[in-house]
């Protein structure tokens, strides 16, 4: 299993998401997180993808698995909408089939981060097996 983690390390609350991963890594060890720059081509990373990434306007993480959701509960940045269109227009093509994005609250303090993503990909990672 991978995760493509989205995040800028030189921004202090859109860096939540790759701190966050690097304390997965040692939790999870059979799953690779890898850090994804936005210029890099999704439909590379298979056709079923898992992003964990920030988002605003929600309380606590959260997992979003229709696309169209993103645009009605507007709760991602803006270059989040980029990967928004992006996501929507490989899984038209046919280049991707599914996406789970495991979205973290900006403002959510780090180990609380922690301890919900990890419950949410303990509970993908049972379910994939």
């Amino acid at each position: 299993m991978k995760i493509l983690v989205f995040g800028n390390p030189l921004v202090e609350k859109d860096s939540l998401a790759l701190r966050v991963a690097k304390k997965l890594e040692k939790e999870f060890p059979q799953i690779e997180f890898k850090e994804f720059d936005p210029v890099e081509s999704l439909e590379k990373e298979g056709k079923n993808l898992i992003i964990l990434d920030v988002g605003e306007g929600i309380s606590k993480v959260e997992v979003i698995d229709d696309l169209e959701k993103l645009e009605n509960k507007k709760i991602l940045s803006m270059h989040d909408f980029d990967l928004s269109y992006e996501l929507k227009l490989l899984k038209e093509l046919g280049l991707i089939e599914k996406v789970k994005i495991i979205t973290i609250p900006f403002n959510l303090d780090e180990d609380e981060a922690f301890e919900e993503v990890r419950e949410i990909i303990s509970s993908l990672f049972s379910k994939s097996d």
